[in-house]
């Protein structure tokens, strides 16, 4: 399957606003569970149905709802209508979208890939999630069961001042900020990796060197595909002029940004890394083959004029001359040393050896 373009059949043809999942993971059932706080109170439940969130939705809190699992498009439908949200911002939200950032009458929309590393399958693995916040509430729609948010969560829970004061766009902010640091945990566990294989590749570089390199050139090739459009998104929402964001988080949003760079910096670098220790291979490689090159040209340059000495002396005239002296033999072999040391030396004399 695919991992860096897919393009859903089942939605070829079909009108704007459509709802149609285009992902790959499907949850057994759907689970919607809420965290709704203030300051002073926390509450923390998982909802049987969406119209048990009703109840909080005009309530002077945060309300947080998390759907896991999206291919119930009835179900997101609902929760739609309940938050009455635009259909295109749904189909976004089913379909797999690129990173991106949009402002709309009643919301604000944030979509972005969540990343980790499959021991098993030895690979990165995608998932989309969206975040869809107003000034009372905020939702996030999974794909499936399990992310990288506990951190955020355990705040909530310990009463940090700073988010349980804040309203919906910093809960935002802080999702975003966790799964950028996510990102930079990827890499910099990649990154440990790549810089052992330089180490090898200069010292002692061998044939599936080359497998390893390409290895992680397209697992950083992946996450730059998702890392790059979060730059960008993260970027415009700093500059979006919105009653959605308060004044005081925009500090945090270039806080952000700042952060974002650092991790779009060092993939790049470790992208150009791998690149060059391709390079240091295939040059390596040519080096030690012209050594050897080199050592066979000259064994056949030393033995040519040894192989015609020979191919004359040991030709069948009755007549040739020397043939009969006593130690014709050894004056042969004195002549063979002389000749082949002659042009060791002379190749060396060159630098050849």
């Amino acid at each position: 399957m695919p991992r860096f373009f897919r393009k859903s059949a089942a939605k070829a043809g079909t009108p704007p606003g459509t709802l149609v999942y285009a992902g790959d993971f499907k949850e057994e059932t759907v689970s919607l569970n809420l965290i709704d706080y203030n300051p002073d109170k926390l509450e923390e439940k998982e909802l049987s149905n969406i119209d048990e969130v009703i109840e909080y939705r005009d309530k002077d809190t945060v309300t947080w709802l998390n759907v896991d699992g999206l291919h119930n498009v009835n179900l997101i439908k609902k929760v739609g209508a309940t938050f009455n949200l635009n259909d295109l911002l749904l189909e976004d939200i089913l379909a797999q979208q690129r990173p991106k950032i949009e402002e709309y009458d009643n919301c604000v929309f944030v979509v972005l890939k969540m990343l980790r590393y499959d021991p098993e399958e030895d690979k990165i693995i995608s998932e989309q999630i969206s975040i869809v916040y107003s000034e009372k509430f905020l939702i996030t729609f999974q794909e499936k069961k399990g992310d990288v948010l506990d951190p955020v969560r355990n705040r909530i829970r310990k009463k940090r001042k700073r988010i349980r004061g804040s309203k919906p766009d910093f809960l935002a902010y802080s999702i975003v900020d966790t799964i950028v640091d996510n990102y930079l945990d990827i890499i910099e566990d990649f990154g440990d990796d790549i810089e052992t294989n330089e180490t090898k590749v200069l010292k002692d570089p061998d044939p599936d060197m080359v497998e390893i390199i390409n290895y992680y050139k397209q697992e950083v090739q992946f996450l730059r595909k998702s890392i790059k459009p979060t730059k960008e998104l993260i970027f415009k929402w700093t500059k979006l002029e919105t009653d959605h964001i308060e004044k005081s988080t925009y500090q945090y949003l270039d806080d952000l940004h700042d952060h974002i760079t650092v991790v779009s910096e060092a993939l790049d670098m470790y992208r150009e890394m791998l690149s060059d220790q391709l390079t240091i291979y295939h040059t390596t490689i040519s080096g030690k083959m012209n050594d050897i090159m080199r050592v066979l040209t000259i064994f056949s340059a030393v033995f040519i004029p040894l192989t015609f000495i020979a191919g004359i002396y040991g030709t069948n005239f009755v007549n040739l001359p020397e043939t009969q002296w006593k130690y014709g033999y050894f004056v042969f072999w004195g002549v063979l040393v002389v000749v082949a040391a002659f042009m060791l030396r002379y190749f060396r004399k060159k630098k050849w050896l």
